[in-house]
């Protein structure tokens, strides 16, 4: 693939006015707050402005094929970028949300360049001795929080598999922690494992006592 700023898209185009405003900044994105099982994954990239990458876009809109090789892409082109996580014991013990924060946190000053400014999706954003914007849907907004997003779920999906290969049981590599129905099947047969977020279990576990 071709560098030339000729070649663009709304996501590239929306970093390149908002670096005009602040200067170098990094997105952010997590993946897995949803899950019933693992850990949170979070990412912070920083793209230079002339950087172009063909058909970057929110990680969820990607097949996974699509998503691995972007993968390569972004962390061989990337000014900078990081990948952090957050433990299921730290979920447990600070919520989702918090874990959510704290591993954007992590990715953020984990970068080799200092950002100006951090760009995060979502409504909320995590605490950083850098001001930091927040975007809902800002996957779909963002070349920069595209890329994170992309990031995070790629390595979040590999996570999995390796869980998977520890605990066979779940068969975690075919629902990577989701409430499926698989899932849940398998929660029935074989209970949870040490890899489950209990606190998320709590509702099922009482809907079944009924």
């Amino acid at each position: 693939m071709m560098e030339t700023v000729s070649r663009t898209s709304p996501l590239f185009d929306f970093d390149r006015e908002e670096r005009k405003a602040l200067g170098v900044f990094c997105g952010m994105d997590e993946a897995g707050r949803g899950p019933l099982a693992g850990d949170v994954y979070a990412a912070a990239v920083i793209f230079d402005d002339d950087l172009y990458i063909e058909g970057l876009d929110d990680s969820k809109k990607l097949t996974e094929k699509k998503r691995e090789a972007l993968f390569d892409e972004i962390t061989e082109r990337a000014t900078a970028y990081c990948i952090a996580s957050v433990s299921v014991e730290e979920i447990e013990r600070i919520n989702i949300l918090n874990a959510a924060m704290l591993a954007m946190k992590r990715a953020c000053e984990g970068l080799s360049v200092k950002p100006d400014w951090g760009i995060a999706d979502g409504n909320r954003t995590p605490q950083l001795d850098i001001p930091v914007k927040s975007f809902v849907k800002g996957d779909g907004i963002s070349a920069s929080i595209a890329a994170a997003s992309v990031l995070a779920k790629v390595t979040r999906d590999r996570y999995m598999i390796k869980m998977a290969e520890k605990y066979p049981q779940w068969q975690f590599e075919r629902h990577k922690g989701y409430g499926t129905k698989l899932h849940y099947e398998m929660l029935d047969k074989y209970g949870a494992s040490p890899i489950h977020r209990e606190s998320f279990l709590k509702k099922y576990y009482a809907a079944k006592q009924k």
